[in-house]
């Protein structure tokens, strides 16, 4: 397609010619054109001639027989039929630079945050640029978070792409602003898809903090957006990330939440007559998640280490969009309900969850560590009733006794206040010192 749309640029800024078209119908969220053939993904205007109505922007995501399907960024009040579409030849970009840091933009990379122009003077194109797979970097070294049941059982590495599985209200924003305040890695790019418009200022200002601020790029897109432009603040998002990478530093993506992302494209292909596949979900979904996930990673030189929040309906784990996410990422930390409402906070089941990576990057005593650890931790949950119930016999199973034993003190690495930060080595030492055998000093340190 970007061949095409290149052929098409230049025809439209020769001898200022341009690509034009009408109106002929609007339905719904969808606006059709006569008279303009375009790829989808082109970017044009809608002219209203209705006074005082300015131009409308939009996005070409179908076409049938000669109409082609237009979805607006703004809401079509002023739309008459027989107004004139242009397409100027322009490809979808971002402007990037040093100066997003510490801004909040929308999704057309445009400041919402009243701190003046961004000052940006270089593009990059909002569907990326892929990393072919046999020059990427592999996933070798660990990352600090600063949580410490993620840093210890569930260790994430440099490039590592995982997701955050819960249902509503479990902490899913909490522990972002946790990893974005704490991370070991110095730049962050956060993108806030169809959220309430309350809660971007509470995240930016409460969760995140002008600490962690200081080294960020926030991409913004509320719940009351259009879904093109929710769909396009996280592909702004994940170019803004993409940028900083190829620059060779390493950047850290954290997108809330990818489930409000497959939510606007399905929006999107049910207005192109889309056939509804697997629960109400468009093709065209399942295609989008791999696509725009394959993006993070490594790259030849810097990296993308990523965390997308799943937002799974009733707390199913065979939600159908957080099946497909898991499929495709490099391990899920699982979010409990249960935990949540005990106030143990980040509530993560550790049990439940994985990090693919995490075997290569850590040494053997680590490994054997969190290995019991998680082992402990899925006797204590098996004998739960029983306890609960008073009828639990101690020394009919020793290794249950033991994990029992060794809850209060796991559970104390587990917990974890929003504004608590751990060091990497510090994490690992706590649960080095839960599993040794005495005397603790047999095992080596890091």
């Amino acid at each position: 397609m970007s061949s095409l749309l290149t052929t098409l640029k230049s025809i439209a800024t020769t001898d200022n010619a341009r690509l034009t078209g009408t109106v002929s119908r609007v339905t719904g969220l969808v606006a059709e054109a006569r008279g303009l053939a375009l790829p989808v993904g082109s970017f044009c205007r809608i002219l209203p001639r209705s006074s005082g109505v300015e131009p409308i922007e939009a996005e070409v995501i179908g076409f049938d027989d000669e109409r082609t399907l237009l979805v607006p960024f703004e809401r079509l009040e002023g739309v008459s039929p027989g107004d004139p579409v242009l397409f100027e030849g322009e490809e979808p970009m971002v402007g990037v630079s040093e100066g997003l840091l510490g801004r909040v933009i929308d999704g057309r990379g445009r400041p919402i945050d009243h701190k003046g122009p961004l000052g940006c003077e270089e593009c990059w194109p909002i569907d990326g640029r892929p990393v072919p797979a046999m020059v990427r970097q592999r996933v070798d070294s660990p990352i600090q978070t600063g949580v410490r049941a993620i840093d210890s059982l569930l260790t994430v590495g440099r490039g590592q792409r995982l997701g955050i599985f819960a249902g509503s209200g479990v902490g899913k924003s909490m522990l972002l602003g946790m990893i974005a305040r704490s991370t070991s890695i110095p730049i962050r790019v956060i993108a806030l898809v169809g959220e309430r418009g309350r809660e971007v200022r509470d995240f930016i200002e409460r969760d995140l903090g002008p600490a962690g601020m200081e080294r960020t790029v926030v991409v913004v897109a509320t719940s009351d957006d259009p879904p093109v432009l929710r769909l396009r603040a996280a592909k702004v998002a994940t170019s803004i990330a993409e940028w900083f990478r190829s620059r060779g530093d390493d950047v850290l993506l954290l997108m809330d939440s990818i489930t409000r992302v497959a939510l606007a494209q399905r929006e999107l292909g049910l207005s192109a007559n889309e056939p509804p596949t697997t629960r109400a979900f468009p093709p065209s979904v399942f295609s989008l998640l791999p696509r725009l996930l394959e993006r993070a990673g490594p790259g030849e030189k810097g990296s993308i280490t990523s965390f997308y929040t799943v937002l799974v309906e009733g707390d199913d784990e065979q939600d159908p969009i957080g099946d497909a996410v898991r499929g495709f990422l490099d391990g899920h930390i699982w979010l409990s309900r249960r935990w949540a409402n005990r106030g143990h906070y980040p509530a993560i089941d550790v049990v439940s969850s994985v990090s693919r990576v995490m075997p290569d990057i850590i040494d053997v005593d680590h490994k054997m560590a969190a290995r019991e650890t998680v082992a402990d931790l899925a006797r204590c949950a098996e004998a739960h009733d029983l306890v609960q119930l008073g009828a639990y016999v101690r020394g009919v199973d020793l290794r249950t006794d033991a994990a029992l034993d060794r809850l209060p003190q796991i559970e104390a690495l587990l917990r974890q206040e929003a504004d608590e930060s751990t060091r990497f080595e510090d994490s690992v030492r706590q649960l080095r010192e839960i599993q040794a055998p005495e005397p603790r000093t047999t095992r080596g340190g890091l």
